[in-house]
């Protein structure tokens, strides 16, 4: 098992907006790659905790062979761009936009007169030179919301209800004393709340901040708890 703290790592940030890069992979970054943050597992190669500033934005800016995925922690954000022009992302909501070969630009704005707080993950797509895509996810109150990646029973490709990868990104919501387990290597970021993880060799108290590396992995929640679980489908 591997851990790593948001508090750990300094606060960067651009534009309108403060943030901790948590995993800058080495296979986009290169030489660029922040200290201290962790490589990424399958696709998945880039997390950021961020929070705007009040009427923060980031201004318009291109994507192109990337899958954004933002995931709204508090307040709200509203999107702009070449895709899904003006919609909105609230607490609770998850955006993933595929730019493909096709592109995309955008420029995402704090409306409000506080800070906001969201999550950014990044995802190479496995195949090159597909059309810019939009989806955008409710989560449920409790239990596992699937956001990207997977494949439905049989095989078949699970295209029109997330973008398809190997790579698999849920949102685990579960009320203190629940618990979960997953099989294989996950990265696992605490995004509220307090949880329990064990493996077949540690055992860690995570708390809201925390991104957890580790294999055959037990979660149990010690409040209510939400966590991003990156793996492999």
């Amino acid at each position: 098992m591997q851990v790593l703290s948001r508090k750990s790592l300094p606060l960067g940030g651009f534009a309108g907006l403060t943030e901790h890069r948590l995993v800058t992979d080495r296979r986009l970054f290169g030489s660029r790659k922040a200290p201290n943050t962790f490589d990424g597992i399958g696709s998945f190669v880039y997390l950021a905790d961020a929070q705007f500033n009040p009427h923060g934005e980031t201004h318009m800016h291109p994507h192109k062979e990337i899958d954004v995925i933002s995931i709204m922690l508090t307040g709200r954000v509203t999107h702009e761009g070449s895709l899904k022009h003006g919609q909105s992302l609230t607490a609770g909501e998850v955006q993933v936009q595929r730019a493909g070969g096709e592109g995309f630009s955008h420029n995402e704005i704090n409306p409000d007169n506080t800070k906001n707080r969201l999550l950014q993950l990044w995802v190479l797509p496995e195949v090159a030179g597909e059309p810019a895509g939009y989806k955008h996810y409710p989560l449920k109150a409790k239990g596992v919301s699937r956001i990207y990646g997977g494949k439905e029973s049989g095989g078949q490709k699970n295209q029109n209800k997330t973008f398809t990868s190997k790579t698999t990104i849920d949102i685990v919501r579960l009320s203190s004393g629940e618990g979960i387990s997953f099989s294989e290597e996950v990265l696992a970021y605490v995004s509220k709340g307090t949880a329990d993880f064990s493996d077949e060799n540690n055992n860690f108290s995570a708390e809201d901040g925390d991104l957890i590396r580790s294999y055959k992995t037990d979660i149990i929640a010690t409040s209510d708890v939400e966590i991003i679980v990156v793996g492999q489908g």
